[in-house]
């Protein structure tokens, strides 16, 4: 349940949703496609109520969009028949996203994640709208892929068309004009990439056993695969956190786009 959201996406920007799963983004999205209401509030979407802009827009909603019992190639021309402003391109997009091209011919049910993903987003960006909704777009993609599919979405809105996608991944913060990021509160911030990692204080990184607890935000330290990392708190000088005696090795260096995610979600969107 989703509480407390407010904020605007403008026309021909890129607005991402960002947050933890379960947060309410695949709600969310659900409500300004027009295929939920909430419950209290205003919703208004390309200037109308949800209900009366579902023909102006596209949206694709993550793992339910495509039918397995039908092949690819079926899926495409049922969704074809379904929006009215479908266009040709789905076989344009699929090649750009490097689907292999004899699986149309195959039932869905037998698609890996990624070729489903790929499959989805062809039919969805195969649509002449003015705004698109994309629920975890690059979920389940490699690395080259999302890449591909950044500059696919950045071309369309250099052409104007505003999208609206949510995503669990810190990666994604680099092809957005605007961040809002959920929490089970709602709302915890909402600004440029550059703006809200230029608030995020410097990084601690500790490789070894040494407690910094004191010198980090709220003493929370959160583990990685090498280092455990936390938030440089205000009144501690970075060089006097560095300068240990107990073998552990440790860094203040600053944040990257993970390190804003960790901060907004997990230590301001609990304040």
């Amino acid at each position: 349940m989703l509480e407390v959201v407010e904020f605007d996406a403008d026309e021909g920007e890129i607005t991402l949703l960002m947050g933890p799963n379960g947060v309410g983004k695949t709600i969310l999205l659900s409500c300004l496609a027009g295929g939920l209401q909430a419950s209290e509030g205003d919703i208004s979407v390309l200037g109308d109520h949800p209900e009366a802009t579902k023909e102006r827009l596209s949206f694709m909603l993550q793992d339910t969009m495509l039918v397995d019992e039908l092949t690819g190639r079926e899926n495409v021309a049922f969704f074809r028949d379904l929006h009215p402003r479908s266009t040709d391109g789905v076989e344009s997009v699929l090649d750009r996203l490097d689907f292999e091209m004899d699986a149309l011919g195959r039932e869905v049910r037998d698609y890996s994640g990624g070729m489903k993903r790929k499959l989805e987003l062809a039919i969805s960006l195969n649509v002449d709208a003015p705004l698109f909704l994309l629920d975890e777009p690059t979920a389940a993609l490699d690395m080259t892929t999302v890449e591909t599919l950044h500059s696919l979405l950045a071309a369309r809105r250099d052409a104007g068309e505003t999208i609206i996608l949510s995503s669990h991944l810190p990666g994604d913060a680099d092809l957005a004009d605007r961040i809002v990021v959920l929490t089970e509160d709602g709302v915890s911030a909402v600004g440029s990439p550059e703006g809200l990692l230029a608030e995020v204080p410097p990084v601690v990184l500790v490789e070894g056993p040494g407690d910094v607890s004191e010198s980090v935000r709220d003493g929370r330290l959160f583990e990685g695969e090498i280092h455990r990392r936390g938030f440089l708190r205000a009144d501690r000088d970075p060089e006097a956190v560095t300068d240990n005696t107990d073998g552990t090795a440790i860094q203040v260096r600053d944040p990257s786009y993970t390190d804003m995610f960790n901060y907004y979600v997990h230590l301001r969107g609990n304040q």
